[in-house]
């Protein structure tokens, strides 16, 4: 098992699919969004245009890792990422993480590409675990969590300083037989 196929998974509301150069530009403003900025971490200078071309273009080219652009399946425009990657091959556990764009939130984007990805991930990649961390106060990120599944395993408390304010890492997993109870219970 290794993450060298990059797929194209379609949802109602989502297409997820393999991101190119061209994606550069959009997600350098999907980062440099404030709420993106507040819940992951402040967009360094580094993140130049070049430097983006360069990430994205190279990600499908990644066997350790699953990058996928989320794309609004009724208008084709790129609103955030979906990513697998911390890929421990022995535990077949991986960490995920992704981020919605000001143009993706509040429609169900982000839940419904959570849950391909996540789905990808135990039901063709043979994973055994998917984790998480977010912080404390990113309400809307756990609320889309537990909705897919994810449990609450621990809480860093104030383990980091926010903007003057400190704030808990809350860790969240998923393991591939609760993931197979609920989408058994779904259908």
């Amino acid at each position: 098992m290794d993450f060298s196929v990059k797929p194209r998974l379609t949802g109602e509301k989502t297409v997820l699919r393999p991101f190119t150069e061209a994606d550069a530009e959009t997600m350098g403003e999907i980062i440099g969004d404030p709420e993106v900025i507040r819940f992951t971490f402040p967009a360094s200078g580094d993140l130049t245009l070049p430097r983006l071309r360069s990430w994205y273009g190279t990600r499908s080219a990644r066997p350790d890792r699953l990058d996928l652009a989320v794309t609004d399946r009724a208008t084709g425009e790129l609103v955030g990422e979906v990513v697998l990657h911390e890929w421990d091959p022995h535990a077949r556990s991986c960490t995920f993480r992704t981020l919605i764009g000001p143009r993706g939130r509040g429609r169900g984007l982000g839940t419904e590409a959570t849950r391909l990805i996540v789905g990808h991930g135990f039901e063709q990649l043979g994973l055994h675990r998917i984790q998480l961390e977010l912080y404390g106060d990113n309400a809307r990120a756990r609320r889309v969590y537990e909705k897919v599944g994810f449990v609450v395993e621990g809480v860093r408390r104030e383990a980091a300083l926010r903007n003057g304010v400190w704030v808990d890492e809350v860790l969240m997993a998923l393991l591939d037989r609760e993931w197979a109870a609920l989408t058994a219970t779904a259908r």
